[in-house]
């Protein structure tokens, strides 16, 4: 993408009602004025689904539209690709979309205890390399994060053609008291799948699949060892 493309989407998303973009300062601080209080901004009290490294907010917005009775929010730190999500959702008037451009090791800074219902995970970098596991969205420090944030009962999902980071992450399931919901290797290949891990595709995702490579899929409830 051009430069000059990226700095017209960064002004449109200025203009966005449905796009926050707080400072990295601020969420550090913790001083979030929108912590806690999603219910004021969505103005209902509908539980909230978050994507976290939306790209250009394809399952955000899907997800929305199918399920309008829970509020969608999209948080990934490059705004110049959700720019497309948050396009579409204002065009086709979806109330329960929002997006967030911020930093996903502050997503606690984003959300208080128990304010969120699920969290989708989509292609994520899988970070193969051991000296980058720090960085693996879904390494037990991030896990635990993502439990601060979500209710009791709240569930993860996992959706990536790296065979790498699904068996890692079945691994650390299967080594703690956690609940595997449903977990398969080749999702499109499963007449059992569940219909929203496979009824939109992601950008990339058409290109693995394209390439022939299988799409795996985890739904799970992280509970580590106390």
């Amino acid at each position: 993408m051009g430069s000059k493309n990226k700095l017209k989407r960064f002004k449109e998303n200025e203009t966005f009602p449905n796009v926050l973009q707080p400072q990295r300062a601020i969420l550090e601080k913790d001083q979030f004025a929108q912590k806690g209080k999603w219910a004021e901004y969505f103005k209902n009290q509908q539980p909230i689904v978050i994507e976290l490294g939306c790209g250009k907010g394809e399952y955000t917005v899907y997800l929305a539209q199918k399920y309008p009775q829970f509020n969608f929010i999209g948080i990934d730190i490059k705004g110049a690709r959700f720019w497309r999500g948050a396009k579409t959702a204002l065009e086709t008037k979806q109330a329960n979309v929002a997006f967030v451009r911020a930093q996903i090791e502050l997503v606690d800074r984003l959300f208080a205890q128990d304010e969120v219902q699920e969290i989708w995970i989509t292609f994520p970098d899988p970070q193969i390399k051991f000296k980058r596991t720090k960085h693996r969205l879904l390494n037990p420090t991030f896990l635990d994060t993502y439990n601060k944030i979500l209710k009791k009962e709240g569930v993860i999902h996992l959706k990536t053609d790296s065979e790498f980071l699904h068996g890692y992450t079945l691994g650390l399931l299967q080594q703690s008291p956690s609940e595997i919901l449903y977990a398969h290797h080749d999702i499109y290949n499963n007449a059992h799948a569940p219909e929203e891990a496979i009824a939109v595709q992601t950008f990339y995702e058409k290109q693995f699949l394209a390439q022939g490579k299988a799409i795996t899929y985890l739904k799970f409830r992280w509970k580590p060892h106390v």
